[in-house]
């Protein structure tokens, strides 16, 4: 007993000498010379690899210290594999963050299988920018219009059964009557590009604009595509005669449903820190965050990269998903029966 005791009470000795060491150490002195580690939940060349990639080389001039950031992905099941490992496993001393798909904010709300970590404890960062989805045929297909796509089977590709590319055909399939069948397991990257290149699918529906203008820029400048539908809360400026999902959606129950839906892309590309981050470096990694938006050379990189900017604050994610978690129970579990495969529920 007395072993076990004595066992205790150096972990908790260490632990608070560990807590004390941490919070004498300025944020300049712990940064400098450091190497953050930003771990992508995309694939390698994909339109989130991109954007976080292009924040990593602008990123850390702002921060006290100046340390540099290493880049790493894991893309396994859809971004939630890094979440999972940024809230459980990560070192909470402000040396590594994450970089995430749009559905990882809101996922454990939909009971995803896989999403081991809860996102009102993460320490929200901010976001590059929102997130639109579109849907769209490739320029060979007959399919021109989404009237057409509710006639007839419109095969598509996807990366992981709870990617995008993987679930928005489905929520329309339910919601709008379309008829996509989809074909999923590609690279969310090469994968899916060669997929419909090659004529293997018909068309994508699922993936962002700003990805498709990032990561595929030829296929907009060559028109390669026929946009049939887009997803988000508002039309995109570049789309203004392609209908959107939610002006379709005619019965109120189910335009609500979307709504939570697309809801979730709104965070678009959001980053966070580990739970339990000293709260100055915290602070610090926000406000650099926000003076990277601002920064002249990140802005002229991303333009020439042809990335949309329309960032949120840490503070405003960290708002909009208290309400999403607050939403009523029938309308969650309506939403999740669309986005959550029975065979993945928790």
């Amino acid at each position: 007993m007395q072993t076990l005791l004595h066992v205790l009470v150096t972990a908790l000795t260490l632990a608070m000498l560990q807590t004390l060491a941490a919070s004498a150490q300025s944020v300049e002195d712990f940064y400098k010379g450091r190497q953050i580690d930003l771990i992508i939940g995309g694939g390698a060349g994909g339109g989130y690899d991109v954007y976080y990639r292009t924040l990593a080389r602008h990123m850390g001039k702002h921060i006290p210290g100046n340390p540099t950031f290493v880049a790493k992905n894991q893309p396994a099941a859809g971004g939630l594999a890094a979440a999972s490992a940024i809230y459980t496993t990560a070192e909470r001393d402000g040396g590594t963050i994450g970089a995430f798909a749009n559905n990882v904010t809101m996922d454990p709300l939909f009971g995803a299988i896989g999403a081991r970590y809860e996102p009102l404890k993460l320490n929200w960062i901010g976001s590059i920018g929102k997130l639109q989805n579109v849907c769209t045929t490739w320029h060979e297909s007959p399919i021109k219009t989404i009237g057409q796509a509710q006639q007839r089977e419109v095969v598509v590709g996807a990366a992981g059964a709870t990617s995008n590319t993987a679930l928005m055909p489905k929520v329309l399939n339910a919601l709008l009557d379309t008829k996509f069948r989809v074909i999923a397991g590609y690279h969310p990257g090469a994968g899916l590009t060669l997929s419909i290149e090659r004529g293997e699918v018909e068309g994508i529906c699922g993936l962002s604009w700003s990805t498709m203008k990032a990561s595929r820029p030829h296929w907009i400048k060559d028109k390669l595509l026929n946009v049939i539908v887009q997803l988000g809360m508002e039309k995109l400026p570049d789309l203004p005669d392609v209908p959107a999902a939610l002006d379709l959606v005619k019965d109120p129950h189910k335009k609500r449903v979307l709504m939570l839906i697309l809801m979730r892309q709104e965070t678009g590309r959001p980053i966070a820190a580990p739970p339990g981050v000293p709260e100055d470096r915290l602070a610090a990694l926000r406000r650099a965050f926000e003076e990277t938006m601002k920064d002249p050379a990140f802005i002229a990189e991303a333009g020439k990269l042809q990335l949309e900017i329309e960032p949120m604050t840490g503070t405003q994610i960290q708002a909009m998903l208290t309400e999403a978690f607050a939403t009523p129970k029938e309308i969650v579990a309506e939403a999740a029966a669309l986005l959550t495969p029975p065979a993945q529920k928790k």
